[in-house]
């Protein structure tokens, strides 16, 4: 590969285990499909870490054979995305959010390749699939708990950019912790970037300085502001409760293997790709889950939020969608 800071991984699927997820299990009785992953970001990225392991997991369960660059600039994108499908694959998972248009474009001269990415906007022909990050069931719930925990009433949350997807995870954390808490005042800050530790950090302290004592930590970097400065913090994505004990009580585990699942079928049974597989990432397929510390958590908090969970899992309510920009 050309293109700067990357590695090439190549997996090909093994006999799947009982020790695997339920959905690799299922692994394919036809021949793997080919995957090639294009992150922007480092793979031990929260976002894309939690996409990488579902794509290795299925890779060791015989569903897909799987390669991957990382730290690909949005100037090297393209072409990253045209080597891939010249190379043969079936399906070119990616992240258009900052090469929207050149990412359709790729797509557009490669009609029979089948592409996957995450967008703020909608699929395109019969092989443009977009997905959202939706892990703000899980946001919401977090926040019901949070929301009875505070003593400040002021609750915190850092996030990259203003983007749909993550407007909407800070607004359902928000709406979890006033549905208990009508009390709660709320501060927000997004830093400029996808991985910046360090901003995060500067941005979470501020919040703190000002009176928050419960931060939403939907980037790397604020859960170490909160224990430098000994208050409560919530990870978004993957569980950052080993890395930070004490201080991360609760997370919005999202989980990527049906989303892989869903298009691996679609692309072996010859369906179009070219549709919105957001919906995989909902609670009611398992594509996210609130993790939490349930001795650092009030026990009156508990019930309220597991109601709402089962409603929710059920289909009898739905936590609502709001991609305006949090004030």
């Amino acid at each position: 590969m050309k293109f700067t800071t990357t590695r090439r991984q190549l997996m090909v699927g093994a006999a799947a285990t009982m020790a695997l997820p339920a959905y690799v299990r299922r692994a394919n009785a036809q021949s793997a499909i080919r995957v090639a992953g294009v992150h922007m970001s480092p793979v031990e990225n929260a976002w894309n870490s939690r996409i990488h392991v579902a794509m290795q997991e299925a890779a060791e369960a015989g569903l897909i054979e799987y390669e991957f660059s990382e730290g690909v600039a949005p100037t090297d994108y393209p072409r990253a995305m045209r080597e891939y499908a010249e190379g043969g694959a079936q399906i070119i998972w990616g992240e258009s959010y900052a090469v929207e248009r050149e990412a359709r474009e790729v797509a557009g001269d490669y009609p029979d390749t089948a592409f996957l990415m995450g967008s703020s906007g909608g699929p395109e022909g019969d092989n443009f699939g977009v997905f959202g990050t939706r892990n703000h069931e899980a946001a919401y719930l977090a926040g019901m708990l949070a929301g009875q925990m505070s003593e400040s009433n002021v609750f915190g949350s850092v996030g990259g950019y203003p983007i749909p997807e993550v407007n909407l995870l800070i607004n359902a954390f928000r709406m979890g912790v006033s549905e208990v808490n009508p009390d709660a005042t709320f501060f927000n800050g997004f830093i400029g970037a996808w991985f910046d530790p360090a901003r995060a950090q500067e941005a979470a302290i501020a919040q703190i300085d000002a009176g928050a004592d419960i931060l939403f930590g939907e980037r790397i970097g604020t859960a170490d502001a909160a224990q430098a400065r000994g208050v409560k913090a919530i990870g978004s994505l993957i569980d950052y409760t080993p890395r930070y004990p004490g201080t991360v009580f609760a997370n919005a585990i999202w989980n990527y293997g049906p989303t892989i699942e869903a298009i691996v079928a679609d692309v072996q049974a010859g369906k179009p790709t070219g549709r919105n597989y957001t919906e995989y990432s909902f609670m009611a397929h398992g594509g996210n889950e609130l993790i939490y510390v349930a001795d650092e958590v009030p026990a009156d908090a508990i019930p309220a939020m597991e109601a709402k969970q089962a409603a929710i899992q059920s289909g009898e309510w739905d936590v609502p969608i709001d991609e305006s920009e949090p004030s």
